[in-house]
């Protein structure tokens, strides 16, 4: 089975939630047997060197990528305006990435090529004119939905206004793109029905997020007690508004519950302004080395987001490191979780508050919480279970 996949960035190394979702993609699949290309380009902003990925999945596959900029330029944001193409979309598309891919595709024959979520979709044309493959699209998240939430929470009235046109044009063109495909991939249940409002016409699966387990090894030894942390990358709008949220509404309350309470931050691309929360019991670290080993030394998790869509990876991270985490309606979107048996959760300063003091007074119910939460994770997120179900959809596809 020959397989192209298509990404926005080059997911090496998986250090956050796409680069993981493709990396393990692509160990799973190689684990089947799959022989796997990937075309990825490869933005200004978080570029990475090829040559120092230093990776044994990496040398079992063959790879192409494309270096792109993709920052945002006021003048073209200015005049994308007067055109009816999505800013956000169309600054991933290039002429020259386009004839790269086309080479390619010129060069070789694939028997699937999949589509890594929205920002390499204009590509689907040259695949189109230059392929026979079976084409799948695999929905990180709900794209529109992300930046229409984002507006709703926005105070300055232009941007809120322009937020909005930016979430109106990128459901335009995702309605427009999603039935050009054979197959589509949702990474939840609320995704897949999203899509199906778009008026999806094709076959869709649901496919969610999948680690290693092997991965994620549990040494409680090392977990200090009491201890809250947060991490997620910190460039991601709702991850600040979020994390913003939490510390100007919830934690001056909080700090006071125990004296020896200490809340960890961290995350790459931290914002210089979380620095100036940092105290004695707010400790704000930025980018760690070993995420799995930061998150084995800690005890709760506090993911406080307001907006996005998708599925939260370092949720499920958390999750296989038996973390107790508390988090919002909208961070546990599509996670197959209970509310007071593996996960707890918080939509209000009060919530978080009430949910926080149980398992500082009663230590046994964040261990109970995480040991669950560990074994739902085993049941629903392997990624042999998932790799599996995927290639049987590629053959299915293929043969038919």
């Amino acid at each position: 089975m020959k397989i192209l996949l298509i990404t926005k960035r080059v997911p090496f190394p998986p250090n956050s939630g796409y680069p993981i979702v493709v990396y393990n993609t692509i160990k799973g699949l190689l684990q089947l047997g799959a022989d796997i290309t990937l075309f990825s380009l490869n933005p200004t902003k978080g570029r990475i060197d090829i040559e120092d990925i230093y990776d044994p999945i990496f040398e079992q596959i063959k790879y192409h990528t494309y270096d792109l900029d993709t920052d945002v330029n006021v003048w073209s944001a200015f005049f994308n305006i007067f055109t009816n193409e999505s800013y956000n979309v169309s600054r991933y598309y290039n002429e020259d990435a386009a004839r790269q891919l086309e080479n390619l595709l010129r060069e070789n024959a694939f028997d699937i090529i999949q589509f890594e979520g929205l920002f390499v979709v204009p590509y689907l044309d040259v695949v189109k004119a230059n392929s026979n493959a079976k084409l799948i699209y695999r929905a990180h998240n709900i794209e529109f939905t992300l930046w229409e939430r984002l507006s709703h929470s926005e105070k300055f009235l232009i941007r809120r206004k322009y937020l909005a046109f930016l979430a109106q044009r990128l459901k335009a063109y995702e309605t427009d793109q999603i039935n050009r495909f054979h197959h589509i991939f949702a990474i939840s249940e609320p995704d897949r029905q999203s899509i199906l409002m778009f008026g999806c016409e094709i076959p869709m699966s649901v496919f969610p997020v999948a680690i290693d387990l092997e991965k994620y090894k549990v040494d409680k030894t090392k977990t200090s007690f009491p201890t809250l942390f947060h991490l997620g990358a910190m460039d991601w709008r709702p991850n600040q508004e979020g994390l913003e949220w939490f510390l100007d509404d919830i934690w001056p309350d909080i700090e006071k519950l125990n004296k020896d309470l200490r809340f960890y931050i961290a995350g790459k691309n931290m914002q210089k302004h979380f620095f100036e929360y940092d105290s004695e019991n707010l400790i704000v670290e930025g980018e760690v080395f070993d995420a799995v080993e930061f998150m084995n030394s800690k005890a709760i998790m506090i993911v406080p987001l307001i907006s996005g869509t998708g599925m939260r990876v370092k949720i499920i991270e958390g999750m296989a490191m038996k973390k107790c985490i508390i988090a919002t309606t909208t961070a546990a979107e599509g996670i197959n979780c209970r509310h007071g048996h593996d996960i707890l959760i918080a939509d209000s300063a009060d919530e978080f508050y009430r949910s926080i003091l149980q398992c500082i007074i009663n230590p046994k119910r964040w261990v109970e919480i995480g040991e669950n939460a560990r074994k739902t994770v085993e049941n629903d997120h392997g990624v042999h279970l998932i790799s599996s179900k995927m290639l049987k959809i590629y053959e299915e596809l293929v043969s038919a």
